[in-house]
């Protein structure tokens, strides 16, 4: 009997112990919400989004009920604004609902506000690359100040773009939305640099998959987003169209409030369903501010299987247009 009482005696005693710990546990806030890993959404399940670059309210984005959210990766565009791994988090685990969280990262392109920036590389500000300046850095981009054209083929600038995609992961981050993938028509044959390069197009595409196999194989992130903007003439290419998580299109049915052409829609669309074909996810953006125009827009883009968001070119500030409010 002696025995008997003591097993029962240690029971007890495991499971009060059990019950102390947890409420410690809790009380500690160490199982709240804001703490828990996102696993109520997966890229198929989005059906709205938002992207915005500047004037970024975190807690304003995180109070919505978007699935996507694209942002910069810094408040300010900056190293000294950056997001924190904490930040990323709560907004990824938000009021407004659970949110997967893409970084703009623009490829094809160079910033003359990022962290890489050296001044002394166009120290007079012409637009030109002064003597000393890295080979890959191309001329300004003449409707963009501050923009550069970059060789994206060349070595140092790739280092470059995978220093700041670990930055990007470091932050937790659910992935990237690549930005200036068209920058192979610029280089390539018949492009306006000149350069007349026959490998550009294919450079671009290779240059997408070892940004792919950077995050997903030896930064150890299987799930990570692969986002692509424009660029959308590279479907033709199906291992870029597989190494993809979905692609973003802008301009589609409107320039601005101004209609494009029928060739214009009929040739994007048609890229944009290789891509849907393929089970990728396809967002469309249109820069439209008339309500007849926004209701156009949405109602094309639904009818193809297309995630729409209408915005300001500006991309300043939190739009949610009504009767399309995000659920």
């Amino acid at each position: 009997m002696r025995y008997k009482v003591n097993k029962i005696f240690i029971s007890k005693a495991c499971i009060t112990l059990i019950v102390i710990l947890l409420v410690i546990v809790l009380s500690n806030g160490c199982l709240k919400e804001n703490f828990m890993p996102n696993t109520t959404l997966s890229w198929n399940s989005i059906n709205d989004f938002v992207y915005q670059l500047q004037n970024i309210d975190l807690i304003a984005m995180g109070n919505t009920k978007f699935d996507l959210v694209i942002i910069d990766y810094s408040r300010n565009g900056k190293e000294d604004g950056r997001f924190t791994p904490e930040e990323i988090n709560a907004l990824k685990n938000s009021p407004g609902g659970p949110k997967l969280v893409l970084s703009y990262l623009s490829i094809g392109e160079a910033e003359n506000y990022r962290w890489y920036w050296k001044t002394e590389w166009d120290a007079d500000d012409d637009g030109n690359p002064d003597p000393g300046a890295p080979s890959w850095l191309g001329p300004e981009n003449p409707e963009w100040s501050g923009n550069y054209k970059v060789k994206y083929w060349e070595s140092d600038w790739q280092f470059i773009i995978y220093s700041y995609l670990d930055k990007i992961i470091e932050a937790g981050f659910d992935g990237v939305y690549l930005d200036i993938i068209d920058a192979y028509e610029y280089w390539g044959p018949g492009g306006e640099s000149g350069l007349n390069r026959e490998t550009a197009e294919q450079e671009m595409v290779d240059f997408v998959k070892l940004i792919a196999n950077h995050a997903r194989a030896i930064k150890g992130k299987p799930n990570f987003g692969i986002f692509v903007q424009n660029g959308e003439g590279l479907a033709s290419h199906l291992d870029y169209v597989e190494t993809v998580t979905g692609i973003g299109r802008e301009d589609v049915w409107y320039n601005g409030n101004v209609p494009n052409p029928s060739s214009h829609i009929d040739s994007v669309t048609a890229n944009l369903d290789v891509f849907k074909q393929a089970g990728k996810l396809v967002l469309v953006i249109d820069y439209v501010t008339q309500k007849n125009l926004i209701d156009d827009f949405y109602s094309k883009a639904i009818a193809r299987g297309y995630v729409p968001y209408a915005t300001v070119r500006e991309l300043d500030r939190l739009t949610i247009n009504p009767g399309y409010e995000p659920d």
